[in-house]
């Protein structure tokens, strides 16, 4: 059986993209706040986007806030997207951002409502309840977790930035970021390939960390446009040698343009262009 990751990859090449369509329904940002906006709303940019999209990642939380009817729309979004896909030879992956966290059944109980209630391909997951928080997750085949490493907010570096001793590492003696540790553990969990990381846009120096810690996973990375990331110099800074391991997350920056498949294109032809303007500096050096 395929894995998360090895589908991932699949549509990175078909949709020649590394967009990921952020679907929030933020209350300010729609006229109606209700079941029926949110769906309108969601389903404007999912039929708008679909064909450039690497992925979509839907918040849980803006759903949330409708009760029982937002489940359902979500549940119903979703499907769409499955809808989208099937105009595609491969599927479009959907990340549930739900930023879940805790242990045992529990976990096991969030893994069940995302994979198998709502339909969901991959998860965003906090990290600091340790390994057997994660564990229930990873025995969904086929399904991925992204994990909280450095995250765009600026408040990020109230943890996130302590340094820690480095056992591992004896010889560097100022130790390494707690981020830096979280990557490392990602590196050496994931040996199913269902194994991704959360880090920022926003931290373009973070990003050239995180990527020598983890090499090979792939960055969920937020932060592009409303937030103020650089696209270039993220790609720049995160990208993998192979040119790939990337999602770069729009969500405001689409929502807000007349004319998202529009948009959506742009930015891929600009993501493009970085690209390959990284692989021959690289390739000069």
């Amino acid at each position: 059986m395929e894995t998360f990751y090895s589908i991932l990859e699949k549509r990175v090449e078909e949709s020649d993209s590394l967009l990921c369509v952020g679907l929030d329904p933020h209350p300010d940002g729609i006229d109606e706040f209700s079941a029926a906006g949110v769906k309108a709303f969601c389903s404007r940019i999912v039929k708008a986007t679909a064909p450039f999209a690497a992925a979509f990642k839907p918040n849980a939380a803006f759903f949330e806030l409708l009760g029982s009817k937002g489940w359902d729309v979500l549940k119903e979004i979703i499907d769409l997207i499955h809808e989208e896909s099937s105009r595609s030879e491969v599927k479009i992956p959907i990340i549930l951002d739900a930023k879940r966290g805790d242990i045992a059944s529990t976990a096991y109980a969030y893994a069940q409502s995302a994979f198998e209630i709502i339909g969901a391909d991959a998860i965003t997951l906090n990290p600091y309840l340790g390994k057997d928080s994660i564990d229930p997750f990873l025995t969904f085949p086929g399904k991925g977790v992204f994990l909280l490493c450095k995250t765009s907010n600026t408040g990020a570096s109230d943890l996130q930035d302590l340094r820690m001793t480095d056992a591992l590492n004896s010889e560097k003696q100022e130790g390494v970021f707690l981020y830096e540790h979280v990557a490392r553990l990602g590196q050496t969990w994931n040996t199913s390939d269902n194994i991704g990381l959360v880090v920022g846009a926003t931290h373009p120096e973070a990003l050239e960390r995180t990527r020598r810690m983890a090499p090979d996973l792939w960055f969920l990375s937020p932060g592009v446009g409303a937030q103020g990331g650089d696209l270039e110099t993220a790609l720049r800074s995160g990208l993998r040698k192979d040119g790939g391991g990337m999602l770069i997350n729009l969500s405001r920056s689409l929502a807000r343009e007349e004319d998202p498949a529009k948009a959506a294109a742009s930015f891929c032809d600009l993501v493009r262009k970085a690209t390959q303007k990284n692989a021959n500096q690289q390739a000069l050096q």
